[in-house]
């Protein structure tokens, strides 16, 4: 009976899970339907509520928006509506925060999670999987001896949320590993491991105490 039952929820429990994510995202984007007019709205027009139909409204407000933001005119009246923004004390520093997260995140030339590494954390004798995100700025790069590396360390199983911290390069490790496969690694709390984990360079590299 024990057997069955965990037969059963390794087959039930991602498939409920995935599921609910895509019913929660598929809800949410629902609620965008509201910004049309009343008279505009499919529950008005049709008389009965669609799922999905949100959907579509917001894949085509980010499509449309997009390809007005790739043309000069559009370039233009981004600019004029970021200078509008940074004229707004609160939103200010809300706005370009958020700006300079998501273009690092999405842009086609963003530099986040460049590759993966293995870090001494959370203290000497552990080691974890970080992302490398690049290196301290001048101002913190002064107060440092040698040469340091900016790693994101993500919380398991929920990535989004973790830990930045400054490491000396000497003690991180360049793992052969894709940034997609670290995170599934890190998700499924190092139950579905990657086929290759070997380091770059010699297997039996080791790094030098932090000092």
């Amino acid at each position: 009976m024990k057997r069955y039952l965990l037969a059963g929820l390794l087959i039930w429990v991602p498939v409920g899970i995935t599921a609910w994510v895509i019913n929660t995202l598929v809800v949410t984007m629902d609620r965008t339907l509201t910004l049309l007019p009343p008279q505009w709205q499919p529950v008005n027009l049709f008389g009965v509520h669609i799922p999905g139909l949100g959907v579509i409204l917001t894949v085509l407000v980010v499509l449309g928006t997009g390809a007005l933001a790739a043309n000069l005119i559009g370039q233009k009246v981004v600019h004029w509506a970021e200078l509008a923004l940074a004229r707004i004390p609160v939103v200010k520093g809300i706005y370009s925060s958020v700006k300079q997260v998501s273009d690092t995140l999405l842009a086609p030339g963003g530099q986040a999670f460049r590759k993966p590494l293995l870090v001494r954390f959370p203290h000497a004798d552990s080691w974890t999987i970080a992302f490398l995100t690049g290196t301290p700025g001048p101002a913190v790069a002064m107060h440092l001896d040698g040469e340091h590396l900016s790693v994101y360390v993500p919380t398991t199983p929920n990535p989004t949320s973790g830990y930045f911290i400054i490491v000396p390069r000497r003690d991180t490790i360049e793992v052969d590993m894709s940034v997609d496969d670290a995170l599934k690694y890190i998700i499924s709390m190092g139950v579905v491991s990657p086929a290759t984990l070997a380091a770059h360079g010699t297997a039996d590299r080791t790094p030098s105490n932090p000092s």
